[in-house]
């Protein structure tokens, strides 16, 4: 067994406190869904039997096999990639909450399918995503997710299944007598950090490592998040900034995977916002074909740091999850190209429309991909009175 029953108990009570703090609020017979790959299946019994004497609603709904998502994207023509079932709006309109455990069996499935295909399917689906944080904006809607030890993630990373679901446990705190209290003792710490990088009255960033040196441009009416409940585990402090004010050199030196393709060493020249060079060690191709998918693709929607005090991840784990919530030796910064996050807007975010959003420059795109930098930095901000001010260094912020 990879997780004790303790730790398994423990690791659904955590994906409940996640989804209840990321939508404070819920009540009896609230619509969740389950949604969860085939070999998570004991956690997602466990989440789905917690929600029903809890009195929810739970909907369940199993991910598809790895050869089932191949052969999609091998034999569908247009229209099949285009297409949704009846009842997805509806159904996706209606849902309160949503759980989703990932457990991939595979992680280089679609290597060699053409992007273009996939990015058809993204983007028809897209419009249940804005539903999604419509509602959220709305505060009708919270979710949350997690990752379960499977053998093809921990081989990527190059750790046995064992050493891989330790860190899971580890990151989780699956070991600590009340894992879902020591997770709110890092929701107060994280916050007062929120608060303190709000009172800056900050106008841009500077990132510098020795591969990198971007400037980013937060832009007006913009908050900090994290730790919000969202993602199991998350210890990452991040905003969705101007895109607009994005310049100079971004370097991602921890690989990722990415729809099925294994990629290393992206590097990412901005002017003007927008990336104009992008290269790669590994999977070049592949990443200029996704930033190709919309023109918001090629655009940044968050940028984030994490603080090794918080964050006990320390090995490359091959799943974004964890690895934009890495600690280590330096901690880690990372950006997402693509779509930008509604609720970092400092206001009401049921009223950031699509014409709002244009005007602040919240970027808009069917992607949203996390690519993160693990090396030594020192990130500055600039003051909107002229001064600056070292906010993050050693892997540590600097409040």
């Amino acid at each position: 067994m990879i997780f004790t029953d303790k730790q398994m108990g423990k690791y659904a009570e955590v994906m409940i406190w996640g989804l209840k703090t990321a939508r404070p609020g819920f009540k009896k017979y609230d619509t969740v869904m389950v949604r969860c790959d085939l070999e998570g299946l004991k956690l997602g019994e466990l989440v789905y039997r917690k929600l029903v004497q809890l009195k929810y609603n739970p909907v369940f709904r199993p991910g598809v096999t790895p050869g089932m998502e191949r052969d999609f994207y091998l034999y569908s023509d247009e229209k099949q990639r285009k297409f949704t079932a009846a009842g997805d709006r509806e159904l996706t309109s209606a849902l309160n909450g949503y759980i989703y455990i990932h457990a991939p069996a595979s992680l280089t499935h679609l290597k060699g399918i053409d992007t273009k295909k996939q990015s058809q399917t993204a983007i028809a689906r897209k419009f249940l995503r804005d539903i999604m944080d419509k509602n959220e904006a709305g505060g009708k809607f919270g979710w949350t997710l997690c990752t379960y030890p499977t053998e093809e993630p921990a081989r990527q990373a190059g750790l046995s299944v064992a050493e891989y679901a330790g860190q899971i446990a580890k990151a989780c705190f699956l070991d600590e007598k009340n894992p879902a209290g020591k997770w709110g003792e890092i929701y107060k710490n994280t916050m007062e950090i929120k608060k303190w990088l709000k009172s800056l009255n900050i106008d841009s960033f500077n990132a510098v490592s020795e591969s990198m040196d971007l400037k980013i441009k937060l832009g007006e009416k913009r908050r900090f998040l994290g730790v919000s409940g969202h993602n199991i585990p998350s210890f990452e402090i991040f905003t969705s900034p101007d895109w607009r004010g994005t310049s100079g050199v971004y370097y991602a030196n921890l690989p990722t995977f990415r729809g099925g393709n294994y990629v290393e060493g992206i590097k990412l020249e901005f002017k003007d916002g927008r990336a104009v060079k992008i290269s790669a060690k590994k999977g070049e191709e592949y990443v200029k074909k996704i930033m190709a998918t919309d023109r918001g693709a090629s655009q940044i929607g968050e940028f984030s740091m994490t603080d090794k005090r918080f964050s006990r991840i320390d090995k490359f784990m091959a799943d974004i999850l964890f690895d934009e919530n890495h600690g280590g030796k330096h901690g880690n910064c990372h950006l997402a190209v693509g779509a930008s996050y509604s609720d970092t807007f400092d206001g009401n975010a049921s009223r950031l429309d699509k014409k709002l959003k244009e005007k602040l420059g919240f970027n808009d795109s069917a992607i949203h991909w996390d690519l993160i930098n693990t090396e030594e930095k020192t990130i500055k901000a600039r003051l909107k009175d002229g001064r600056e001010k070292t906010v993050y260094e050693n892997g540590m912020f600097k409040y």
